[in-house]
């Protein structure tokens, strides 16, 4: 692997200077909340989007704030002078946070982004210089061994996994820490792994500069640093899973062939997870002529656990392939060069018949049940962030469908979920609806039809009354023979509970 265009980064054993650092930050108020109100919206959405020009203009001052946006966030020189009145430079400069730019000036040796935490904690993650706004974006450092920062990737998973408190959490492929850093506030131990050495010297100097506990790291690919023996809680990964031809970059490209990263990973994780415990993942997916991708999918879920798989969206190969030559900065390069490229990822898809390339969540419970459950869905739509409760909600839901048959079902007391709303759809003064739609405002948001049957049989489902109860007094008020509503009923009593429309109460 290849640094060698890559700074030199802080020392990580220097914990007492990472703790000095914090606290000038903080004193500064260079946090998440300090940076909205010191760019204002458009500016502070703009550094996601990879763009500088607003933070530059709206830093032109000289307060301590600005001058630290300046220094860690937009990788600008700035007077010696002046930041010794800010930070504890002479420390920052010997253990490597910072470089002398010339004779009066300094400079940042890595990028260093506030993160705001699920409970309010204002922490900081570390990466290499250009990559902390909007993750790579074309733009920064594209030596093979770089780290990126927080991006839309880091966030996502970071929302959908399950935050109980465990005693172990294992981050596979930990790039800066930010995986690490959210399951050290919840986990006893926390386990973090990566291929790539520099990447576990930025994961130490992240979780330092947080005012986290230290992580195990461990260097190597996978499962590979891990004793057959060790089983955790809680396993998360944002692994290299682009499909490409080639091990480019190591942040994305995972050096197997087509889909085999994603799949090796989630194949192994079974026996990885203690019972009841939870991993989340991550994933690029081939499409491929003649196979559905449920399929593909379903066939790499491990024995013992339960799966639920979110694909989000699907690009044509020529999008796809578009999209990562972009990510790379190969389209502001040599045309013939990128042209060369371009028909190498396309000769990769077409050998391998792939015609579509999925996105989506991967996540797994271990589980001891006889026949397990496994749900894979598109759902392109938009959802609630942050959607770990919904995933864990979710389980709960299928170990409760598991163990209720449908005479179960009607003996059992529903209640209405929060924020579901009924729409009526039909022509304009019709006088009955041509459906009904229950949607949600919260979690998923989905959407499900019912007949009027359903709709009414939710609508009153408040827990004082047995489901059986409730469609008897609706058969007796439609005139139907309340032993056919009781036969027909429980198919869309269980995938009204199995969506989120209704609880057991």
């Amino acid at each position: 692997m290849s640094n060698a265009s890559l700074s030199p980064l802080p020392s990580a054993d220097r914990p007492d200077v990472a703790t000095r650092l914090r606290d000038a930050l903080l004193g500064a108020s260079f946090t998440a909340d300090g940076l909205l109100e010191l760019l204002g919206a458009p500016a502070y959405a703009a550094l996601s989007r990879s763009e500088t020009v607003p933070a530059l203009r709206a830093t032109r001052g000289d307060t301590p704030l600005e001058l630290l946006v300046r220094l860690f966030l937009l990788q600008q020189p700035v007077p010696h002078a002046r930041v010794a009145d800010v930070l504890p430079v002479d420390a920052c400069l010997e253990s490597g946070w910072l470089d002398h730019a010339g004779d009066d000036e300094v400079t940042a040796t890595v990028d260093v982004r506030p993160y705001g935490g699920p409970g309010g904690e204002d922490w900081f993650v570390v990466s290499d210089l250009g990559c902390a706004v909007g993750g790579a974006g074309g733009i920064g450092n594209h030596a093979e061994g770089v780290v990126l920062g927080v991006g839309g990737a880091s966030t996502t998973l970071a929302g959908l996994t399950v935050r109980t408190p465990v005693s172990a959490a294992l981050d596979l492929g930990t790039g800066s820490g930010i995986q690490a850093l959210h399951a050290a506030a919840h986990a006893t131990r926390v386990t973090a792994t990566d291929v790539n050495p520099r990447a576990l010297h930025i994961t130490a100097l992240t979780l330092a500069l947080s005012g986290a506990p230290a992580a195990d790291l461990r260097e190597g690919s996978l499962y590979e640093p891990v004793a057959d023996d060790e089983t955790y809680d809680l396993i998360v990964s944002n692994p290299p899973f682009v499909i490409s031809p080639g091990a480019r970059l190591t942040y994305r490209d995972g050096g197997m062939g087509g889909d085999d990263l994603c799949r090796s990973l989630v194949q192994q994780t079974g026996e990885r997870l203690n019972e009841g415990g939870f991993a989340h993942f991550l994933a690029n997916w081939q499409h491929v002529e003649g196979e559905e991708w449920t399929d593909r999918l379903r066939s790499w879920v491990p024995h013992g656990c339960d799966a639920w798989i979110v694909q989000r969206e699907v690009q044509d190969v020529t999008q796809y392939a578009e999209l990562w030559l972009r990510d790379a900065g190969d389209h502001r390069g040599d045309p013939a060069d990128y042209q060369a490229r371009y028909d190498a990822w396309l000769d990769e898809f077409e050998a391998r018949k792939v015609k579509a390339v999925g996105f989506g969540w991967i996540t797994l419970r271990r589980t001891g049940a006889a026949d397990p459950s496994v749900v894979a869905e598109e759902w392109p739509h938009p959802v609630e962030q942050p959607l770990g409760e919904t995933v864990r909600a979710h389980f709960d839901r299928v170990d409760y469908l598991r163990s209720h048959d449908d005479a179960a079902l009607l003996e059992a007391h529903f209640t209405l979920s929060g924020e579901v709303v009924q729409e009526q759809v039909g022509l304009p003064g019709a006088e009955d609806p041509e459906h009904v739609v229950l949607r949600q405002n919260r979690g998923m948001r989905r959407a499900t039809r019912v007949d009027t049957v359903g709709a009414g049989f939710a609508g009153v489902c408040d827990g004082t009354m047995s489901a059986g109860r409730i469609l008897d007094a609706i058969a007796q008020l439609v005139g139907e023979d309340p032993v056919a509503l009781r036969d027909r009923t429980p198919a869309q009593i269980r995938l009204l509970v199995e969506q989120g429309f209704l609880e057991p109460a």
